[in-house]
């Protein structure tokens, strides 16, 4: 069953919605016409570069000078960077637009500001001016910074349905603790990690959900994420128990 409340503390620290699609060789003439579609809600720009690195195997008795030289096309890649108020950041290049915020607390819930509003406004404005038919990927990512109270195996069990091998590694031996899958869920995917890290003088449990579908018609869109977001509240709520629950409604 997915999340159905909103809470007053909520672990989630960052959601990134991203589309990609074929390399668009005319977005940068399109991108004024977006910009000015968009501005009303992300009225701060700018424009950043990329720079890739090239790394070459010459092998015994080649000269470096005999290597191609890279062209500034190559090398840069452009990125138009448009940021809201909040700090909701859109980020949109020649095969790919994603959309990073570290400010809404729901996807759909309530009356308040939601996560999906900014998704629709956003690709809809997009597909007036790009008219494309198809997004080779639709991803929707969440991650989560979760409480440790105590580094103990006992505590920790009762805070979280871990996937770490606690039997047979310790938590409190632990510096740190990585777990990773990727799986298929109702036809998309699903790459979950969970993971032990350290943060100022304590530790967190950073829960990362990244769900995605390949090759959907953009006019399914916003289904494919609302069915991708079901999937990862869904995850999300097998992930914790009842203590991270009363946290987050801050019962405790």
């Amino acid at each position: 069953m997915a999340i159905t409340e909103i809470f007053k503390n909520p672990t989630v620290k960052q959601v990134i919605f991203q589309v990609r699609y074929p390399n668009l060789f005319y977005i940068e003439n399109k991108i004024g016409d977006i910009q000015m579609r968009i501005m009303k809600e992300f009225p701060v720009s700018s424009l950043l570069f990329r720079r890739n690195v090239m790394i070459a195997d010459i092998g015994p008795g080649a000269k470096v000078e005999d290597l191609p030289i890279p062209t500034d096309d190559n090398f840069n890649k452009k990125i138009w960077q448009f940021k809201s108020e909040k700090k909701v950041i859109l980020s949109i290049q020649s095969d790919s637009l994603d959309i990073t915020s570290s400010y809404h607390k729901t996807y759909n819930l309530g009356e308040g500001e939601k996560f999906r509003d900014v998704v629709k406004f956003v690709i809809d404005n997009f597909l007036e001016e790009t008219k494309l038919p198809m997004f080779s990927r639709i991803g929707l990512r969440y991650i989560d910074e979760c409480p440790i109270p105590s580094k103990d195996n006992d505590t920790f069990s009762s805070y979280y349905n871990t996937a770490f091998p606690l039997v047979r590694f310790d938590l409190k031996d632990a510096e740190e603790m990585d777990f990773k899958a990727k799986v298929h869920r109702d036809g998309h995917f699903l790459r979950y990690v969970e993971s032990l890290k350290k943060k100022d003088d304590g530790y967190k449990l950073l829960l990362d959900f990244d769900g995605s579908s390949n090759n959907v018609e953009s006019k399914n869109y916003l289904e494919v994420s609302d069915k991708l977001h079901e999937i990862i509240s869904k995850e999300f709520k097998k992930s914790i128990k009842e203590p991270v629950l009363k946290y987050m409604r801050g019962e405790q």
